[in-house]
């Protein structure tokens, strides 16, 4: 892809209500104030707006997102469990049968769509090529997609009993206990510190907001399983979620990962605001205050609009030079 259509296709997918798959992901980050953070509930994130996703949808309901170009409509497995945890959110909300009726449709296709990766692991593979600074190649992987269908599917679980979602699940939560190396989706580095990847590739980028809803995936197998092992992977990943958080800092804004490149890649105002809630919710699962204290202060840099311009100019610069 070169530039121009980069850009083109990005001035498409904000400026064209309805035409992108960007209209599905940029929705406003809402902590969802219903969710229980101790046993297995409505769950963190709103998702409302996902839950009445205006774009394609196919013959059984399923979402697709419009990516344009030769990519065009695809199933992703991250917007069809975030669709369906939207859903489960206004269900439990209303009793609407609709709203059962859809987060179980989105429950069955993660069901039927689990399949072996290259080196054996069950995951929700992209049959699409995507455009990162690595492109990714279909099929790929993503512990975000391993982590929110697993909280999709054991929220199906406890409200039909079906042992064929907790089955899903556990099948699932098997990537998280391979390193990426072995076709799972966890990454050691030097210092010990766990992580869960977003995007497969090396050198590992460590995107933060994946990493952070990856593990809530990991907690709610645990709280479903009481696994010892999920809960020991969720204790080391929000560890080295705390002990990482100053190298995401810049003082002004927060950063979208962690990469080698000379400029960083600063998050866009919409994952900057996602950090946010996210940390916030971290801080409700743990009790650990410095999620707050990060929560508060990343909070306090978006309100400044000297911060934001600053920002936009280093998402700007990182892009021209990058992508």
């Amino acid at each position: 892809m070169s530039r121009l259509q980069y850009y083109r296709r990005i001035f498409r997918a904000y400026l064209v209500p309805g035409e992108s798959h960007l209209t599905f992901w940029h929705e406003t980050p809402q902590a969802n104030p219903g969710a229980n953070f101790h046993q297995l509930g409505e769950f963190y994130m709103s998702f409302a707006e996902k839950a009445d996703y205006p774009g394609h949808h196919d013959s059984a309901g399923i979402p697709m997102l419009d990516y344009h170009g030769r990519i065009g409509l695809q199933y992703n497995p991250i917007a069809i469990a975030q669709w369906g945890l939207g859903n489960y959110n206004l269900f439990c909300q209303t009793r609407d049968e609709l709203r059962k009726n859809k987060f179980l449709a989105a429950s069955d296709w993660l069901c039927a769509h689990l399949e072996p990766n290259a080196l054996g692991s069950v995951v929700w593979n992209h049959h699409f090529d995507w455009e990162y600074r690595s492109p990714l190649r279909a099929p790929w992987y993503s512990a975000l997609a391993q982590g929110q269908g697993i909280s999709l599917l054991v929220r199906a679980h406890r409200e039909t009993r079906d042992a064929a979602y907790l089955d899903a699940a556990a099948r699932a939560f098997t990537g998280f206990q391979k390193s990426t190396y072995e076709g799972g989706v966890t990454f050691t580095d030097e210092r010990g510190n766990l992580w869960f990847e977003e995007y497969i590739v090396s050198p590992p980028t460590h995107i933060l907001n994946g990493f952070i809803s990856a593990a809530w995936g990991v907690y709610d197998y645990f709280l479903a399983t009481e696994s010892s092992a999920a809960r020991e992977l969720f204790e080391q990943a929000a560890s080295t979620i705390g002990a990482n958080l100053d190298r995401y800092d810049l003082g002004f804004w927060s950063l979208y990962e962690q990469t080698s490149t000379l400029l960083p890649m600063v998050a866009s105002p919409f994952y900057h605001r996602l950090h946010v809630v996210q940390l916030r919710v971290m801080y409700r699962l743990t009790g650990d205050e410095m999620f707050a204290r990060f929560a508060d202060k990343w909070e306090a840099y978006a309100g400044s609009r000297a911060n934001r311009t600053r920002a936009l100019c280093y998402k700007s610069a990182f892009k021209l030079c990058y992508y």
